[in-house]
């Protein structure tokens, strides 16, 4: 059994966890199962697919209590739809029940330097979102720090509530490098969340430590079942 001081410091942690599942072969009892335990070890969300956002409404509608947030990602993982698509994919995923959106920028803008076109971008999802979360990702290990340090400046200009490390898709996840500078060079208003190869409770910590206020992962709930066995 878990020692009462460490459950409490683990639940503390996962209270900032999306908890995600995002790969391709996806099922419906999978995100059941997700969602189940999201409820258990009180995660702050669910991460799912698009196509799965009304599943996962509809399970925590049928729970007592608190539940998680549910979060979808669009634009997902290359960033490269056109912002009308993104904006009809946020509004789909709010109709179906989604609280909380993650988008990914267009990744090519940033390597351009179309700051303009970005800004304009963020903005239109961020209405589109209306009073929902909205998350943006900017994909840190395709960019260099002077670009990341621009779009820190950029999404907090956009309205929109985080700014996000990573896809978990592109070949590189969180650093503390990473969430380190965001910190620095973010609006006060703007939040942080760290993704991507997040799979320690130590790291979890750590990532906290330097300003990340949400986590997206599902391995500190693995742990924490770990844990209890």
């Amino acid at each position: 059994m878990l020692e009462r001081d460490k459950y409490m410091e683990l639940k503390e942690i996962l209270a900032h966890v999306d908890h995600t599942l995002l790969a391709q072969t996806s099922t419906a009892e999978q995100i059941e199962a997700l969602c189940r335990d999201a409820v258990k070890y009180g995660t702050a969300s669910v991460c799912v697919p698009a196509s799965y956002v009304a599943q996962a409404a509809r399970y925590f509608k049928a729970q007592e209590g608190r539940t998680p947030a549910v979060c979808t990602v669009i634009g997902f993982p290359n960033g490269y739809d056109t912002t009308i698509c993104k904006c009809v994919q946020a509004r789909d995923a709010i109709a179906n029940g989604a609280d909380e959106i993650d988008m990914v920028i267009n990744i090519g803008w940033a390597k351009d330097h179309r700051w303009d076109e970005l800004l304009d971008e963020i903005r239109a999802v961020r209405e589109a979102c209306g009073d929902k979360i909205l998350k943006v990702i900017i994909e840190t290990c395709m960019l260099d720090d002077e670009e990341k340090v621009e779009l820190c400046r950029i999404v907090s200009r956009s309205g929109a509530d985080y700014i996000k490390t990573s896809t978990g898709f592109g070949g590189g996840g969180a650093t503390f490098h990473d969430v380190e500078l965001f910190a620095a060079n973010i609006a006060p208003s703007l939040k942080i969340k760290a993704a991507g190869g997040i799979s320690s409770i130590e790291d979890a910590e750590k990532f906290i430590a330097l300003g990340a206020d949400r986590l997206g992962t599902s391995r500190l709930v693995k742990i924490a079942k770990e844990k209890e066995k």
